[in-house]
């Protein structure tokens, strides 16, 4: 290499941010050496390393133009923790949404000008945050991302699932040799040496990460950021196949997959490197030599794979084939089931979606006829969706606490408006705990006996002095453009899930935007993924006549871009540990 093509080593600085629970994290900073800077690039460790050992790339990569920012995630570098642990995936995925917002607001890179990079775990990081949170970042480039680690063993998973449950939290430690790792000397000299490398993992890390891995792998078709896939040729830590399946299975216009033959699992740091960064450095020129296109998707409801999923929900089975038949004897064992579950009961009596069977899952009070309708209602009760659903009214209420807070700072009236509130129980529990106390509050349902209940709950609450229960449509733009006083706090849970059809939510949507002032907050929950699809659609029923209760998946990217076009701008989120549901926070901008 020319002399004056070599890389320069530039000056780091380093810092830390504080996640959405206290902890402070390290991390590196490497200002942009031009004139014109364009932007930043983030970088993820792989599991077991820290920041230190992505260093080398900052000046390999030559992009002089942009900043460079390197975490050590939390149990790992010079970040606090015990070592290989974090209380969840789902945790580790929201310090990667805390780290970029910290270098959006401290560093003054707007999100649309980052790039990311990450290797290994931390590619299954950023693939789940950019799937689960729809972040508008340029462009991702994940090297071996870790979907599926080669465990060696039989039953490797189940095994330590069971022994979690047996004995609780405990960890593994890694067996990957340095040597298994790069064909790079120095790297597996510094490997062995480096005492903030830990061979420790959490097993319920492990654990998540592999379930994490299948989640993502089979619904890439909800990203639609640009995306480079980078693979070892021979890597022995982790599998190929996922990596393929991935890559497949994405939406983004903009994607690259390269094989590099005869890399071990450290992408980044092998020998020959040179193919990995010169295959980085140009794509990251590319994505940001033009200005950033974003699909549109207003009109998945029509054309998409979500479509096409409740296509195929919507298809009745052949008469004869073993699956129907499952089916059939399903719903038999839910009907046999809701005479001593109370929980199924009701879901039969009103619809599995319906106000009074929320509200029942959310009191969490198993209830039945003798000790075996109780223990029926039990595991009915503690079913992935329901627990989803407890996990979704917690969120709610905590950023409905953050919204009024947020009034309150501004100086302005907090008037909250649910549209389609059920019994309205997330809502009274949240006022009755918050400190903030609203001007006043209006909650709306279409159903009289949602209403009829709710008052009761408003007045045991002793909230009847502001807050009030009526009927209306939530789909009704008029009604809600009208309303007075105008919120300056909008809540829709639970709904637009409940509806393929997004002209209807459009409508809803832009009577908020129409009632909402600017300034002002919506709280808005979505749906991106469900591990029960299949079975909500054959066994269950809706609210809507005894109908199949069938639901189109909405990806975060086209509830985000829905509430955007009513004049909303997403400034924070939150989702269950299961990836199942989230709950966002909105200001109004403009229309």
């Amino acid at each position: 290499m020319p002399p004056q093509d070599r890389p320069k080593h530039r000056p780091q600085q380093s810092g830390h941010f504080t996640t959405f629970d206290g902890v402070e994290l390290f991390y590196r900073h490497w200002p942009a050496v031009s004139d014109t800077p364009r932007g930043a690039v983030v970088m993820f460790h792989r599991g077991h390393e820290h920041s230190e050992r992505m260093a080398h790339l900052v000046d390999e990569l030559q992009l002089e133009d942009f900043a460079f920012f390197a975490w050590d995630a939390r149990g790992h570098g010079h970040s606090p923790g015990e070592r290989g642990y974090s209380p969840g995936l789902d945790a580790s995925v929201r310090d990667v949404d805390d780290f970029i917002k910290h270098i959006e607001a401290t560093h003054g890179i707007v999100v649309s000008d980052i790039a990311v990079v990450a290797q290994s775990v931390g590619a299954v990081l950023v693939s789940t945050w950019v799937h689960d949170y729809a972040p508008p970042i340029r462009c991702q480039v994940l090297a071996s991302p870790a979907f599926k680690v080669k465990l060696y063993v039989p039953l490797a998973i189940p095994g330590l699932k069971l022994l979690q449950a047996l004995r609780g939290h405990f960890y593994v430690n890694s067996y990957v040799k340095a040597k298994l790792l790069t064909h790079d000397p120095q790297r597996v000299a510094s490997f062995d040496s480096d005492p903030l490398v830990s061979r420790a993992i959490s097993v319920k890390i492990l654990v998540q990460l592999f379930e994490a891995g299948k989640r993502i792998v089979a619904d890439a078709g909800a990203i639609t950021t640009p995306t480079q896939l980078l693979i070892s040729g021979k890597d022995w830590v982790v599998h190929h196949t996922p990596q393929h399946r991935f890559y497949e299975n994405l939406s983004s216009p903009i994607k690259e997959r390269h094989v590099l033959e005869g890399f071990f699992h450290d992408t980044l740091g092998e020998r020959d490197r040179t193919q990995a960064t010169d295959r980085i450095r140009a794509f990251i020129e590319r994505c940001f030599a033009t200005p950033q296109h974003t699909p549109c998707l207003l009109d998945a409801d029509q054309v998409g794979y979500t479509r096409a999923e409740v296509d195929r929900l919507e298809t009745p089975l052949p008469t004869l084939s073993p699956r129907r038949a499952y089916w059939s004897l399903t719903r038999a064992g839910l009907l046999l089931g809701s005479r001593l579950s109370e929980g199924i009961r009701i879901g039969h009596q009103t619809g599995f979606d319906s106000g009074t069977t929320l509200d029942y899952v959310y009191r969490h009070q198993p209830q039945g006829r003798g000790t075996a309708g109780r223990w029926i209602d039990r595991a009915y009760l503690e079913s992935i969706g329901w627990r989803g659903i407890r996990q979704r009214k917690q969120h709610i209420e905590a950023l409905l606490e953050q919204a009024m807070a947020l009034l309150s700072d501004q100086a302005l009236p907090i008037h909250v408006l649910d549209i389609a509130a059920g019994h309205g129980r997330y809502v009274i529990d949240a006022l009755v705990t918050t400190e903030q106390r609203p001007q006043s509050v209006l909650l709306r349902d279409y159903d009289a006996d949602n209403v009829a209940a709710g008052l009761a709950m408003i007045k045991s609450a002793g909230l009847d002095d502001i807050a009030r229960f009526e009927q209306g449509d939530a789909f009704d733009r008029e009604s809600l453009a009208i309303l007075a006083p105008g919120p300056s706090l909008a809540i829709v849970s639970g709904l637009y899930e409940l509806f393929a059809d997004n002209s209807a939510v459009r409508r809803s949507l832009a009577g908020l935007g129409d009632a909402v002032e600017t300034g002002g907050y919506l709280i808005y929950t979505g749906q991106p993924w469900h591990p029960q699809l299949e079975f909500i659609a054959r066994a269950l029923t809706s609210h809507r006549g005894g109908q199949a209760w069938v639901m189109r998946r909405r990806t975060q990217s086209e509830l985000d871009q829905l509430v955007a076009e009513a004049g909303f701008e997403k400034i924070d989120q939150r989702i269950d540990e299961w990836g199942i549901f989230t709950v966002s926070l909105a200001r109004k901008v403009g229309s």
